[in-house]
């Protein structure tokens, strides 16, 4: 299902989520010109290049890059075990905590996460303000990470995609309004429709589907999958939660 509108009336412009929309769309399109297809996404060089490498963060100043191993292409890093020599210049370790939020794994990732972003976080932006919807994004990215280095600190897959930072907007927007109607459009092979669901039945629709999705290899790193370093950021829910309900209690006071 695909997230097209809410019941909740606007009373600000979705300023900061209509750039961060615009920013993904800017980032993926780069992307892929250096290397990939519209449809599959960015090409392996991008991704480890811009992607957040778990390995990197825990050995900083060594990195990693696309090369031959021993069963073929593969992520090798400097200092790894059967690595010999040193990876080229590579962006600066601090900028993929940022470049890695808006970069996608394929067009399906993109348009599900931000179609998601657009109704979620246009709602969210509207109770908290501008600058709490792009703090809490942000938090939500780097939560994300860090727990991803906390779980595998010696993983060379690249983690990229907004889903942390997405699913602190989703965890905040449930504290608000958990029971409000998402108008979504049903996609089946040769058939549409059109379904409204309360908003905890469409997250956790989401967290099965994208489950499902990381399991498949579909959103997952190269090679199949990111092991469980994929599922962390489900999470940085309870941090936009804390950030809803932190909001929800200000107001009734």
């Amino acid at each position: 299902m695909i997230p097209v509108k809410d019941g909740v009336p606007r009373e600000r412009r979705p300023l900061v989520t209509l750039g961060l929309i615009a920013a993904s769309l800017i980032v993926y399109l780069v992307a892929i010109g250096s290397g990939g297809a519209l449809i599959g996404g960015p090409s392996t060089v991008t991704v480890v290049r811009w992607g957040a490498i778990p390995y990197e963060w825990a050995h900083l100043g060594q990195h990693c890059a696309i090369g031959l191993g021993a069963i073929g292409q593969a992520v090798l890093c400097t200092g790894q075990a059967g690595v010999v020599g040193r990876v080229g210049a590579q962006p600066p370790t601090w900028v993929t905590a940022f470049s890695s939020v808006f970069i996608a794994r394929n067009a399906l990732q993109l348009i599900v996460n931000l179609s998601l972003l657009a109704v979620f976080g246009g709602a969210v932006e509207d109770e908290l303000g501008h600058a709490w919807l792009l703090a809490l994004y942000v938090l939500g990215g780097l939560l994300a990470l860090a727990l991803a280095l906390a779980v595998d600190g010696g993983s060379a897959t690249p983690l990229i995609g907004n889903a942390g930072a997405l699913a602190a907007v989703i965890g905040a927007y449930l504290a608000l309004r958990p029971n409000e109607r998402i108008l979504s459009v049903r996609v089946v092979p040769l058939f549409f429709a059109i379904v409204e669901t309360p908003a905890w039945s469409w997250a956790l629709a989401w967290i099965g589907f994208d489950a499902l999705f990381g399991a498949l290899g579909t959103f997952a790193g190269l090679g199949g999958g990111a092991g469980a370093t994929y599922y962390v950021h489900y999470a940085c829910l309870p941090l936009g939660a804390l950030a809803g309900l932190a909001r929800t209690r200000r107001a009734a006071r």
